[in-house]
């Protein structure tokens, strides 16, 4: 037999294994779901929650946006500030 031969014979046993193992973990699995139906609501629970986190996490992008934009304005005004002017000197009393 060549290289070709064996390998489609492997990938033919490989495929009626899974379908044979693989078909009744599937029917297992739906029916198990079928018979609890308890996860349905928690399942809704978590997409609420996740729905209020994607909700929260917007809301906190804004407000760093908001900061770095104002941090951004800060920079901008202290970079542009020229150094203040030096005091005059004072006037020097003469000591008698």
């Amino acid at each position: 037999m060549d290289v070709e031969g064996i390998v489609a014979i492997a990938g033919f046993f490989t495929t009626v294994i899974t379908i044979v193992i693989g078909l009744p973990l599937v029917k297992a699995h739906i029916r198990a779901k079928e018979r609890n139906p308890a996860l349905a609501p928690a399942e809704q629970e978590r997409e609420q929650r996740l729905a209020r986190m994607e909700t929260a996490i917007e809301a906190i992008a804004v407000e760093v946006e908001r900061i770095s934009e104002g941090q951004r304005f800060v920079t901008k005004l202290l970079a542009e500030r020229h150094a203040p002017a030096a005091l005059p000197p004072e006037p020097r009393e003469e000591r008698r």
